[in-house]
């Protein structure tokens, strides 16, 4: 699965993992968001992992491939950071300065994949890609800024800013340290074996913290669970294939700036299908932003 060898398919992958998670992020708003942060992204994670195992026993069977001890700890401790560490920082800096602020440190995700892939991966941007990844940046920040906002404590800004900015360095850590291993092992078994790791690494720190009592009162509630059951099929499972299967074909840095484009997705899905009014800031910022994308598909 995803031997694909022609040109453009990273591209596609990279930019399909952009555009379904944005959907995916639309479907939570329209469930309300009744269950909290964490027992969301727990649910979702766990969702995700469930539906690699039947998927793994139709493309490679339920034997663990050749991985050596050194792979598996490089694949799971990215799960760890990437899921378990930068979701749960990320949701920290959302309680703490909000959305739109939030949005603005996640752009950071690009530059920081792009440093850490010169300095471990020897990669690089030539010309024209810098000046593609420019629009794109440009773009989301365009979207995701907000003139007005409410009064937000300095020191939960600070705070915020310290998780996010952490956030984005962690999950650009993740995703570059098993670049290696995603180009030449198995691909979806490395898929799985991340999940695994996320998940521990969440289940691990619910024991720590002793939040299970409160786990299972969240999840008795009633909730829209048809829609969150398609936001996590879409956002742990499609999504993340897409979006390693991006990163497995084309350099980090390439795949980092076309997984950017999710804001602007989410901008034209929120329009779409929760009626949300597209400004003419928000208008130039999604131009900019497929203008950047275009720039370094076809150039």
């Amino acid at each position: 699965m995803f031997e694909f060898t022609g040109a453009g398919w990273g591209e596609v992958f990279a930019l399909s993992s952009a555009l379904t998670w944005a959907l995916a992020v639309i479907l939570m708003r329209r469930s309300g968001e009744t269950l909290p942060a964490f027992e969301l992204n727990l649910f979702k994670n766990c969702i995700g992992f469930l539906l690699m195992v039947p998927t793994l026993f139709v493309f490679h069977g339920l034997t663990l491939p050749g991985y050596s001890m050194k792979e598996l700890m490089i694949v799971i401790a990215s799960g760890l950071l990437g899921i378990a560490v930068a979701d749960t920082w990320y949701l920290k800096a959302l309680n703490l300065m909000g959305a739109s602020r939030t949005g603005i440190v996640s752009s950071l995700f690009s530059p920081f994949v792009i440093l850490l892939s010169a300095i471990f991966l020897g990669e690089h941007l030539v010309s024209w890609q810098w000046a593609g990844f420019m629009m794109v940046l440009g773009g989301i920040l365009l979207v995701t800024w907000r003139n007005k906002r409410s009064v937000v404590e300095a020191d939960n800004i600070r705070k915020g800013a310290i998780y996010g900015v952490s956030a984005m360095l962690m999950m650009a850590i993740g995703i570059v340290m098993i670049k290696e291993i995603i180009e030449s092992r198995p691909f979806l078994w490395t898929v799985e074996l991340r999940l695994a790791g996320g998940v521990a690494g969440m289940l691990a720190y619910v024991l720590v913290r002793g939040h299970w009592g409160r786990i299972k009162q969240n999840f008795g509630q009633p909730h829209p669970w048809g829609t969150v059951v398609v936001a996590s099929i879409l956002g742990a499972y499609v999504s993340v294939i897409f979006w390693l299967a991006g990163y497995r074909l084309i350099d980090a840095s390439v795949a980092s700036v076309l997984n950017q484009t999710n804001g602007a997705f989410i901008i034209l899905f929120a329009w779409l299908m929760l009626g949300e009014r597209i400004t003419r800031r928000k208008s130039l910022g999604i131009t900019l932003t497929l203008g950047g994308v275009i720039i370094m598909l076809k150039m």
